[in-house]
């Protein structure tokens, strides 16, 4: 008989998706910001924010559907999905974070 999820498993589950939500809400935020001027972006950040999403997107359905398939419970199979999201997430955070606020001066490149 398969281990049910415990609720340490669940708040694991729901601590994961927390953190996607505001990682993406401070990439947003960063990105939003560089094309207004305000923050230090590279000129290829827009392009960059397209072209990363369909492959992190496939990489999770991928992930999904490997634990399905396994027989992963349900937040098992969320976590797979979220993990190749997360990565991306959690660099661009800490990438653009780097970066900071556009000064006035030479631009970072």
């Amino acid at each position: 008989m398969p281990r049910l999820a415990t609720p340490a498993d669940l708040m694991g589950s729901w601590m994961n998706m927390s953190m996607l939500m505001m990682e993406t809400a401070s990439v947003m935020t960063m990105r939003m910001m560089g094309m207004a001027g305000l923050w230090s972006v590279t000129k290829s950040e827009n392009e960059r924010m397209v072209s990363e999403k369909s492959s992190a997107f496939l990489d999770s359905a991928a992930a999904a559907s490997v634990a399905t398939m396994t027989g992963k419970r349900p937040d098992e199979v969320m976590n797979a999905a979220l993990r190749p999201l997360r990565r991306k997430t959690r660099a661009n955070a800490r990438r653009l974070g780097k970066r900071g606020p556009a000064l006035p001066g030479p631009k970072k490149r």
